[in-house]
C-alpha cells in the first residue's frame, strides 16, 4: 500500500487501521494485488477503537499503477457509501466486476468528529487471460486462415478485449467469397463497422458504436454474425445491424487482426492504418487464436508480443470550477533564444481558460483559452488587447488536441494539432519585447485566495483533461505535483482522465441529436416529433378521436399510435364531418382501374403500398373500434369467385405483413367465398353467390365493405378470369378507414377511497411517462403508486387545486407540483402528463405551463420498482381516489382499466358524463348528446353543420333561384304541439322570434328573406359600415301563424298581396351568397341543401351548396362585404314595459308617445314604397347606419301579416 502519508495495511479482523497524517481529499490508500484479479466486492470498517471512519469514498483501478480509471455505478454514480461507526462492516458488491492489479481508495467524507480511518478488504478471484501486443507496423498482425473444408456454422462469433492510445486503426477484418469483407476500424475513438466489395472499393459504413475507446483501458468487443444481421457489442452496449442479402450465404475465408492482409495478393487492404495496442482473449467460435499462435499452429500466423506493452502517460483532470494547477516558470534555453509551452487537451466544453501567465516586464498578461471551440491567444495590458491570435476549430469534440506556444526572436506562434496537419499556424510580429522568461504558469483557473493578482481569469475555467505538459521542451512530472513536490493545485484528479461521453450511447430518444458539455448533455428534438429533455414524449395525439376532443376539425394530422413508444408518427387524414371520427389511410391506387385481356396474361396481380409503415398500420387498426375498406369489382364476362365448392378465379391478400389469402368479397363474411349479393340472396343468377360469376355480357358489379379487422388492410389483389375474348373488368380498392379509439375512452370509476386496481410492476428504469385524464368531486386522492425496496413513484391530487408527482430513484424523494387557478374537483375532465428521465422530471396539468425539476448531475438514475402498480389507491389503502380515471398510459402503453374493473369490487368500468367537459365544443345552438364513449353534437336546432356545429351552410343564389319552406300547419301550432287543441289558437301571439342570416352580394336593392307577406331588403353596400347589425322590431305588428318562408325570388302567388313596387322587387330575385339562415329553430337553407327530400321545401331555379360563406374562397369577396343580420320581434307586453321605462326616464307624456307610434304606423307603408325608387338618394330607407339610436327612424323595417 502507498499514499502520501505512507500508511500501514490492516485487514478487517485486526486492530489498528490506516489513518494518514493529514485528513483531506488528497489522500489515498493503494493496494497491489500482485497480479490482475477479478474484483467482485469491497468492504470497509473504521479504525479500531477510535472515532475515525469514512462516510463516502471513491474506487480507482489500474493494471500498471498509472492511468487510473474510476469505478462508477450505473455509469454515473462514482461515490460509495461508507461507515456510520468504527466497528460495523459495510460491504459493497460491484455491479460489474473490475479486472485490475491495483486498487486505490480515495476518501471523500469522514466522521466530522474524527479523522480519516479505514480498514479495507477486497473480494475476488484469480483472472487468467492470453494477451498480445501489436506495435502498429505493417508486419505486426495476426492472420487466421480457415481450412477449405471447414463446415459452415449457423453463426460466427468473434470476441476479444482491446486497449489502445491511438484513436484510429484497423482492428478486425473478415474476408470472404466474392471479394466481400467486413471490417471493424477505430476512427476518432469510435468503432466503425464497414462493408467492402473488393479490396480497393470505397467502404460502406453499417454502424458506429462506442466512444473514447483510445483511453488506454480495456474494452470488450463481440461480433455475432447470423444469416441476415449482425449483433455488434462494445462494452455493455449491443446494436443489431442488418446486412445485405448477399451475406446470407457468405463464408469467411480469412480473419485478420491488426494490419489487414488480402488473402490472395498478400497486400494490405486500404484502411485508416494499423492497430497499435493490446489484445486479450481473442476467440473465433470459441477457438483461442492467441493460443494457436503460441503453439505455432499452421492456420495462424502472427508477429506479436505475448505481453501488453503500453506507454506510460500521466494525465490530469480539471473536473470543476475550483480546479487549477500552478507550475513554476521557465527560462529561455540558450540554444533557441526563446521559451515554449506544449500540452495536449481534450474536452467537451466550447470555452475555458487553458493557461495564463503574467508579463512582469511589460505589465501585461497572456491568456490562452478556448472560445467557441477555437483556440485563442490574447496578450492584454492596461485594459486593452495588444495581440490576438486564433487557431483550430471544433476543438470540443472530446479528442486529444496538441497545442504549442513558442516565442522565438521576438515572434510568437501557436500551433494546433501539428502532427495531423490540422489546425492553424499564426506568426504575427510580437508587439512587446522578446519573451525570454515565463513566470509561474496557471492552468484552468486561478486560486481563490490569490491576493497578489499573479493570476487573473476573466473567462470560464477549463474543464477537461491535459497530458504531456512541457515547459521549454522539458516534461512536467505530474507525479511530483501529485506528491506536492512541484507546484500547487486544487480539486484535481492526477494520473487519470475522467472524461465521460454522455452521448454514447445517446440518451436522446426517437432520433434526437445529442450534444454535451463536461457536466451535462442536451437533446435537440427539432424535427423528431417528440419533446422533453430526452425527446421522450410525443407532441402528437394518438388518434383522430383525440384530435377531435381537442377541438380540431377535419384535416391532415400526424398521429403517434404508441405515444412515447418506438413507432414513429404517421400522417393521416381525419374526417370529422360525420358522427364518427374517421381516420383515412391512403394507398397508391384508390381509383377504379380498368382491365382488358389484350395486354395481360392469365392473371393480373396488383400490390398496394400504404402511406404508413407496417407497424404503424397494425397498431392503428388494432386500437380502432371499427375499420373498413371498400372492395369493388365491375365485370363483363369476367368471373370472380366461382362457387363456394370450386377454386376461386380471384382472391386478395390482407392482414399483417404480406397478408393471408382471402377468398371472400366485400360485404360477405370471411371464408364464405361469397360476395355481398350471395349473403343477401339477391344475385343476378341465384345459382351463384356473386353477380360477376353469372358470366354475362352485360356489365355488372360486386362491391361492398371489408370490415373484418384481422383481414385488413388489403395488401394485394389477384384477378384470374380476364384472359378470355370479350372479358373486361375494373377493380377498385378504397382507402382504409377506421373510427373510434379503444384506448382514449378506456375508463374506470372508483366509488370508494379503499377501492383500487392493481397491475404488474411498472418498468421505467431510465425514462417513464404517465398520462391520464381524471374527473372527481373529491379534493384529494392518490391516482397511481408503485413501490420498490427504496424507490417509488406516485402521482396524487394533494388538494382541490394541486397535483403532485413524486418519486425516488436513490437520491432521496423528489416532488414536482402544479397549482391550478381553478378547482380540480369540479367533475370535469382534467389531463395529467408526468415524465421522468435521467435529466429531469416534469409535470403538466391541462394547458398550464409544465413544472420541472432537474435530476442530480451525478446521482442515481435507475428507477427500480418491484411491487404491484396500484391505480386509484395505494397498497396501504390510504388516501384513495374517488372519481374517474381515463386513458391511462405508461410509456405509451394503455392499461385496460375497464377489463380489470369488471372483476374488481368497488370499481366500475366506464365513466359517463362527458358533456360537462366537452359540451362547450358544440357551438351555434348545437346540443351535446352523451354517448357511451364520448359525446356527439346534435346540430338539428342549428343553422350550422359539422362535427361541432360550426360549419356554415351556404349557397350561391342566381336571380331565378327560390327556396320556399312551407309549414304543414300554422307555425304556432307546430311550436305548441304539446298543448291542448282548444288552447292552440287562444293566444296566437308568438313570444319572441329570432331571424338571422349572413349574405354577400353586389345587388341592391334585393330580397333576402320573405315570411308570408314579410319582405326585408338589403342595405346598399356602399353605405354599410358595420359587418353585423341587430334590428329590433318594435312596431305594432306581430308574427302570427306563419305559413311559409321564402329565400331568393318571390313568385307570383306569394306576392299577390304585396304593393306593386315591392312585388316587382321580389320578382327580381337575389344574386349572391346566403349563409346560415335561421328562423327560430327552423333552418330553411340547411333543409333545402342537406335534406331536400324529407323537408317541406320547394326549390326552383339553380341552387348549389358552396363555401361562399367563407371569405377566402367566395367569388364576391374581393369587391363585396359580408353582412350578418339579426331580426328580433318582441311581444307587446314587453314593448309596453320598455316604453313605460323610457317615459319615466325622459319625463315624456304617455299621450305624446302613443301619438308618435300611431303616426309611424299610418305613414310607414307609404314611406317604404316611395323609397324603392330612390336608389341614389341618401335618404333611401334601406340604408343602415352604424348608430343604433337612429335605427327606428332612419331604418324602418317592414313586415306584413
Amino acid at each position: 500500500t502507498s499514499s502520501p502519508a505512507a500508511p500501514s495495511s490492516q485487514n478487517l479482523t485486526g486492530a489498528g487501521g490506516w489513518s494518514p497524517l493529514t485528513s483531506d481529499r488528497y489522500q489515498w490508500l493503494e493496494v497491489d494485488l500482485g497480479e490482475r484479479t477479478k474484483i467482485t466486492a469491497v468492504a470497509t470498517q473504521g479504525r479500531y477503537g477510535s472515532s475515525d471512519w469514512l462516510t463516502s469514498y471513491l474506487l480507482m483501478f489500474s493494471d500498471t499503477g498509472h492511468n487510473w480509471k474510476q469505478y462508477r455505478q450505473e455509469d454515473s454514480i462514482g461515490s460509495f457509501p461508507g461507515n456510520s461507526n468504527a466497528d460495523s462492516v459495510v460491504q459493497y458488491k460491484l455491479q460489474q466486476p473490475a479486472v485490475a492489479r491495483f486498487l486505490r481508495l480515495i476518501p471523500l467524507d469522514w466522521n466530522p468528529s474524527g479523522r480519516i480511518g479505514l480498514r479495507l478488504e477486497t473480494y475476488g478471484c484469480p483472472y487468467t487471460s492470453d494477451v498480445v501486443s501489436l506495435d502498429g507496423s505493417s508486419s505486426s498482425s495476426l492472420v487466421y486462415r480457415l481450412s477449405p473444408g471447414t463446415r459452415r456454422t449457423p453463426r460466427d462469433v468473434v470476441s476479444l478485449k482491446f486497449k489502445t492510445v491511438r484513436n484510429s486503426g484497423s482492428l478486425l477484418h473478415a474476408e470472404g467469397d466474392g471479394g466481400l469483407s467486413l471490417s471493424l476500424e477505430l476512427e476518432r475513438g469510435k468503432l466503425q463497422l464497414l462493408l467492402r466489395r473488393g479490396s480497393s472499393s470505397e467502404p460502406r459504413r453499417l454502424a458506429s458504436l462506442g466512444s473514447l475507446l483510445d483511453d488506454q483501458h480495456w474494452h470488450h468487443l463481440a461480433v455475432e454474425r447470423r444469416s441476415s444481421h449482425l449483433n455488434l457489442t462494445v462494452d455493455k452496449h449491443t446494436e443489431r445491424v442488418q446486412i445485405p442479402a448477399e451475406f446470407s450465404h457468405w463464408e469467411i475465408r480469412q480473419l485478420s487482426v491488426g494490419a489487414v492482409q488480402n488473402p490472395d495478393s498478400q497486400k494490405q487492404v486500404v484502411s485508416k492504418g494499423n492497430f497499435r495496442g493490446c489484445l486479450e482473449n481473442l476467440l473465433y467460435n470459441s477457438l483461442n487464436l492467441i493460443q494457436l499462435v503460441k503453439h505455432k499452429d499452421h492456420q495462424v500466423k502472427g508477429n506479436v508480443t505475448f505481453s501488453c506493452v503500453e506507454p506510460v502517460s500521466v494525465a490530469v483532470t480539471f473536473p470543476g470550477p475550483q480546479s487549477f494547477l500552478q507550475l513554476p516558470g521557465a527560462s529561455a534555453s540558450s540554444s533557441s533564444g526563446g521559451v515554449s509551452v506544449g500540452f495536449q487537451f481534450r474536452t467537451w466544453n466550447k470555452a475555458g481558460l487553458l493557461l495564463t501567465f503574467g508579463l512582469p516586464q511589460e505589465g501585461g498578461v497572456v491568456w490562452l483559452y478556448l472560445n467557441e471551440a477555437r483556440l485563442r491567444l490574447q496578450i492584454h495590458k492596461a485594459g486593452r488587447a495588444l495581440l490576438e491570435l486564433t487557431a483550430g476549430s471544433a476543438l470540443n469534440d472530446g479528442q486529444w488536441h496538441s497545442v504549442e506556444l513558442n516565442s522565438r526572436r521576438g515572434r510568437l506562434s501557436i500551433t494546433v494539432d501539428k502532427e495531423e496537419g490540422g489546425g492553424a499556424h499564426a506568426s504575427p510580429t510580437f508587439p512587446v519585447s522578446s519573451l525570454t522568461h515565463i513566470p509561474p504558469l496557471f492552468c484552468s483557473g486561478c486560486p481563490a485566495e490569490d491576493d497578489g493578482q499573479e493570476c487573473r481569469n476573466p473567462f470560464n475555467v477549463f474543464q477537461g483533461c491535459m497530458r504531456l505538459l512541457t515547459l521549454d521542451n522539458q516534461d512536467v512530472d505530474l507525479i511530483m505535483v501529485q506528491q506536492k513536490e512541484l507546484g500547487t493545485f486544487s480539486n484535481l484528479q492526477i494520473d487519470m482522465c475522467g472524461i465521460i461521453d454522455r452521448c454514447s450511447p445517446s440518451r436522446c430518444e426517437h432520433g434526437g441529436r445529442c450534444s454535451q458539455s463536461w457536466i451535462a448533455f442536451h437533446c435537440n428534438c427539432s424535427d423528431s416529433g417528440y419533446s422533453g429533455a430526452t425527446c421522450h414524449s410525443s407532441v402528437y395525439e394518438q388518434s383522430c378521436e383525440a384530435y377531435k376532443h381537442n377541438g380540431n376539425t377535419s384535416g391532415h394530422f400526424y398521429i403517434d399510435v404508441d405515444g412515447s413508444g418506438p413507432i414513429r408518427p404517421q400522417l393521416v387524414y381525419c374526417n370529422m364531418t360525420e358522427e364518427n371520427t374517421w381516420m383515412v389511410i391512403q394507398h397508391n391506387n384508390t381509383e377504379a382501374t380498368r382491365l382488358r385481356p389484350s395486354s395481360l396474361g392469365n392473371q393480373h396481380s396488383v400490390h398496394f403500398d400504404y402511406a404508413t409503415e407496417e407497424e404503424q398500420l397494425s397498431v392503428a387498426i388494432s386500437q380502432s373500434e371499427h375499420c373498413e375498406q371498400e372492395l369493388s369489382y365491375q365485370c363483363r364476362r369476367s368471373r370472380l369467385l366461382n362457387t363456394p365448392e370450386g377454386s376461386p378465379f380471384s382472391w386478395w391478400l390482407g392482414g399483417p405483413g404480406a397478408g393471408r389469402v382471402q377468398t371472400y368479397w366485400g360485404g360477405a363474411q370471411p371464408g364464405s367465398q361469397q360476395c355481398a349479393c350471395g349473403l343477401q340472396g339477391d344475385c343476378v343468377d341465384p345459382q351463384h353467390y356473386c353477380n360477376c360469376d353469372a358470366d354475362r355480357m352485360e356489365w355488372t358489379e360486386d362491391s361492398g365493405l371489408l370490415t373484418h379487422k384481422e383481414s385488413l388492410p388489403v395488401r394485394s389483389l389477384v384477378l384470374g378470369d380476364i384472359q378470355r375474348p370479350g372479358s373486361e373488368a375494373a377493380y377498385r380498392v378504397g382507402p382504409l378507414r377506421c373510427h373510434g379509439d379503444k384506448n382514449f375512452w378506456n375508463a374506470a370509476f372508483f366509488d370508494k377511497e379503499t377501492s383500487y386496481l392493481h397491475f404488474p410492476t411498472f418498468h421505467g428504469e431510465l425514462s417513464a411517462d404517465i398520462s391520464f385524464l381524471f374527473k372527481t368531486t373529491a379534493s384529494s386522492g392518490v391516482f397511481l403508486e408503485n413501490l420498490g425496496i427504496k424507490d417509488f413513484i406516485r402521482i396524487e391530487l394533494s388538494s382541490s387545486t394541486q397535483v403532485v408527482f413524486s418519486f425516488d430513484v436513490g437520491n432521496g424523494p423528489l416532488e414536482v407540483r402544479v397549482e391550478s387557478s381553478v378547482p380540480l374537483d369540479d367533475n370535469r375532465w382534467h389531463r395529467v402528463r408526468a415524465e421522468r428521465n435521467v435529466k429531469e422530471a416534469s409535470l403538466r396539468l391541462d394547458d398550464l405551463p409544465a413544472a420541472t425539476q432537474e435530476a442530480p448531475a451525478d446521482g442515481h438514475f435507475h428507477l427500480q420498482l418491484n411491487s404491484q402498480l396500484f391505480i386509484g389507491g395505494t397498497a396501504s389503502r390510504q388516501k384513495g381516489f374517488r372519481g374517474c380515471i381515463r386513458s391511462l398510459q405508461l410509456n405509451g402503453v394503455t392499461l385496460d382499466l375497464e377489463e380489470r374493473a369488471r372483476i374488481t369490487p368497488g370499481v366500475r368500468p366506464g365513466c359517463p358524463g362527458h358533456c360537462s367537459s366537452y359540451g362547450s365544443f358544440c357551438q351555434n345552438r348545437g346540443r351535446c348528446v352523451e354517448r357511451v364513449n364520448g359525446f356527439h353534437c346534435d346540430c338539428g336546432l342549428s343553422a350550422y353543420t359539422g362535427v361541432f356545429c360550426n360549419t356554415e351552410v351556404s349557397a350561391s343564389f342566381k336571380s331565378g333561384t327560390s327556396v320556399s319552406y312551407t309549414f304543414k300547419e300554422p307555425y304556432e301550432l307546430s311550436r305548441n304541439s304539446s298543448a291542448l287543441p282548444s288552447s292552440i289558437y287562444s293566444d296566437t301571439t308568438l313570444r319572441g322570434e329570432n331571424v338571422s342570416l349572413s349574405f354577400r352580394t353586389s345587388q341592391s336593392p334585393a330580397v333576402l328573406f320573405y315570411c308570408q307577406l314579410v319582405l326585408q331588403r338589403a342595405p346598399r353596400p356602399a353605405h354599410q359600415q358595420n359587418p353585423r347589425e341587430d334590428f329590433n322590431l318594435t312596431s305594432d305588428g306581430e308574427f302570427n301563424a306563419v305559413k311559409s318562408l321564402v329565400l331568393g325570388k318571390v313568385h307570383g302567388e306569394s306576392s299577390d298581396d304585396l304593393d306593386p313596387d315591392l312585388a316587382r322587387l321580389g320578382s327580381l330575385g337575389f344574386t349572391g351568397c346566403l349563409s346560415v339562415v335561421s328562423f327560430n329553430s327552423i333552418s330553411p337553407l340547411k333543409a333545402a341543401l342537406l335534406h331536400p327530400d324529407t323537408s317541406p321545401v320547394i326549390i326552383t331555379g339553380p341552387l348549389a351548396r358552396s363555401n361562399c360563406g367563407n371569405n377566402s374562397s367566395d367569388p364576391f369577396y374581393k369587391s363585396d362585404q359580408k353582412f350578418s343580420l339579426i331580426f328580433i320581434s318582441l311581444n307587446s307586453s314587453f314593448l309596453a314595459g320598455l316604453i313605460a321605462v323610457v317615459i319615466f326616464v325622459v319625463v315624456t307624456g304617455l299621450a305624446i308617445t302613443a301619438r308618435f307610434l300611431y303616426r309611424r304606423k299610418e305613414t310607414y307603408r307609404n314611406q317604404e314604397v316611395k323609397g324603392v325608387n330612390q336608389d341614389d338618394s341618401p335618404d333611401f330607407p334601406f340604408n343602415n347606419q352604424a348608430d343604433p339610436q337612429n335605427a327606428s327612424s332612419e331604418n324602418p323595417k317592414e313586415y306584413f301579416i
